[in-house]
């Protein structure tokens, strides 16, 4: 069985991408985004924290980033349009179906770079609040 971060993060996946498609979403990418692959939605999971121990369980703070990419002369129409969506559908159910305790958005940065067609990227950052057992990453 996955532990509750995985299913958390597929849980992410799925929303997002029913969200914002057709556009594409990639889960931690390692190789650059081809221009042609523009617009598309990049998700990392940043960190995990455990943020307390409370006898057998363990809350914890899953840091995850939304980097929004778009290119040409509608760039930061498109960047937006797709950060307003992947925001909705993160929080229409906080509690990810009874797996997270809760999410909150953390902060957005504006990026744009001329010498790449007009490229902008919109990095957002969220956190996901959830609880395991000490011992066992697989139950909530």
């Amino acid at each position: 069985m996955n532990s509750i971060r995985e299913r958390i993060l597929r849980e992410v996946v799925t929303r997002l991408a029913a969200a914002i498609a057709p556009c594409p979403l990639l889960r931690q990418p390692t190789a650059p985004v081809p221009r042609e692959a523009s617009p598309a939605v990049l998700l990392f999971a940043e960190s995990d924290h455990i943020d307390m121990h409370v006898n057998d369980l363990v809350e914890r703070s899953l840091q995850l980033r939304l980097v929004v990419l778009g290119r040409g002369e509608a760039a930061f129409d498109q960047a937006d349009q797709l950060l307003v969506a992947a925001h909705a559908a993160l929080l229409a159910d906080p509690n990810l179906g009874g797996l997270a305790l809760g999410i909150s958005d953390v902060d957005c940065d504006w990026e744009a770079e001329d010498a790449d067609a007009g490229a902008v990227a919109l990095p957002a950052r969220y956190e996901i609040r959830y609880r395991t057992y000490a011992r066992d990453l697989t139950r909530a």
